[in-house]
């Protein structure tokens, strides 16, 4: 069975109460409870894991127990090069997920230390856009899959 590590950044905790309008009512949990459905019916293990501390992202993604990643690295995704390096070094395929589409808000989230290094990148379809990425997975040829282009 293919392992996925659903991994959240800061601020993700918030969700339903933050900004509704940008990141829509669900809670987190509420997210993860009918994306843990999407996952047994296609076969997929997961596990959630999110923090306000870059360091514990880092330190999760280290443990290595998974075959490939779902990340919403939010504000992170736009100044960690720490994050991106671990990203690379458990060598792991990923998909990025944004609740929003940060291309079409400030210009600093213009900046994507993720993009070029995930196997997709999946933005602006709110929660429906962990079960896309949860999709895509099932549907890759396996664990390694190598990025497109």
């Amino acid at each position: 069975m293919t392992r996925v590590l659903v991994l959240e950044g800061p601020n993700l905790n918030l969700l339903g109460s933050r900004e509704p309008e940008i990141y829509g009512r669900q809670t987190l949990d509420e997210i993860h409870a009918d994306l843990a459905d999407v996952g047994r019916q296609l076969g997929l293990e997961l596990a959630f894991f999110q923090s306000n501390h870059e360091g514990a992202l880092i330190d999760r993604l280290h443990e290595r127990d998974f075959d490939a990643a779902i990340v919403n690295a939010g504000g992170l995704t736009h100044t960690s090069v720490a994050l991106r390096d671990a990203l690379l070094g458990v060598a792991r395929p990923f998909i990025e997920v944004h609740l929003s589409d940060p291309s079409k808000r400030e210009a600093f989230r213009q900046v994507n230390f993720l993009r070029d290094i995930a196997v997709e990148s999946i933005v602006g379809q709110g929660a429906r856009g962990y079960a896309l990425a949860l999709e895509s997975l099932a549907r890759s040829p396996g664990p390694g899959v190598a990025k497109d282009g």
